[in-house]
């Protein structure tokens, strides 16, 4: 049995006795109208969907989402995937569920300094002012800490956002040093910006869900939407298009008609890439990276 064993060491066949923070908790039913409770389980490794089929209504009384739960089950593969058969599972006591999130790989103080001249060296006013408005919106400077990129996909924990902005934003500059005809003051600050309305579509709990906006707008529209608040009565409309533009397209680049556009959508891909497939070497079980094929590369 692995006691207290961590998600990104999980494999099949295991028994596991271990402590996580439920980030989903839905009940669902067979298509034999059996009632089962679907669960998604993460600690600061990785995530991990889990099913209760017996003595559900008894279980799901024992906890709920977002609590830290204590949990004996066996590790099963469905299709490509693992998940936890649970045997057992109640309300960890003297545990913070927010220890048990998954945290970004890099230190978020340096990440943040790493924001900030990124965002000092556009020169055009504008621009310059609408990211200093943006580096100092206190709900949006704590989101990119708290939140993901992607839940259950590529930078899928708290401070991903952040760390996937940076990354994204520093292969969009030194894009622009190797092509010079690229609008760098264009090209970076949308790149700092192109996932902002993350920090709208979901909230800083385990898992991650989305409002209510976020549901019905994603984080594209929303990211717009927040863009033009933000650079009100900073930009003419010509250069407020400009930016907004990548921003809309960083997920479909048939619709880019810019190069920067292009450029974005290209990089936001890389660096999703670079995070989830597997390099091909040896690594350590801390830095295994998991079986699932690469999702949300959004």
């Amino acid at each position: 049995m692995d006691a207290g064993a961590a998600i990104a060491d999980l494999e099949e066949d295991r028994l596991v006795d271990g402590i996580f923070a439920v980030a989903r908790k839905e009940r669902s039913r067979t298509r034999a109208g059996r009632i089962y409770l679907v669960l998604e389980l993460v600690d600061p490794t990785g995530r991990i969907d889990g099913r209760v089929w017996n003595d559900v209504e008894l279980l799901a009384n024992e906890f709920e989402l977002g609590d830290a739960v204590r949990v004996l089950g066996r590790v099963e593969r469905y299709k490509t995937r693992l998940q936890l058969d649970i045997r057992t599972i109640e309300k960890a006591k003297d545990v913070d569920p927010a220890e048990l999130l998954p945290r970004a790989r890099r230190e978020l103080g340096e990440l943040d300094g790493f924001l900030e001249f990124l965002a000092g060296e556009i020169s055009h006013s504008g621009l310059h002012a609408l990211l200093e408005r943006f580096l100092n919106a206190e709900r949006i400077r704590v989101g990119y800490r708290g939140l993901p990129a992607v839940p259950a996909g590529h930078h899928g924990y708290a401070g991903g956002l952040l760390e996937h902005t940076v990354a994204v934003a520093t292969v969009c500059r030194d894009l622009c040093q190797l092509h010079l005809r690229l609008r760098s003051d264009i090209l970076v600050a949308s790149a700092l910006l192109h996932d902002i309305g993350r920090t709208v579509e979901l909230e800083r709990a385990p898992g991650f869900p989305q409002t209510r906006e976020g549901e019905l707008l994603g984080h594209v529209q929303l990211g717009v939407r927040t863009v033009e608040g933000l650079a009100a009565d900073l930009l003419d409309p010509a250069t407020l298009a400009e930016v907004l533009h990548p921003i809309a397209a960083h997920h479909d680049v048939r619709a880019a008609r810019t190069a920067e556009a292009a450029a974005l959508y290209h990089a936001n891909q890389l660096d999703a890439v670079a995070a989830t497939l597997p390099t091909g070497q040896a690594q350590s079980s801390s830095e295994r990276v998991s079986d699932q094929p690469p999702v949300g590369l959004s």
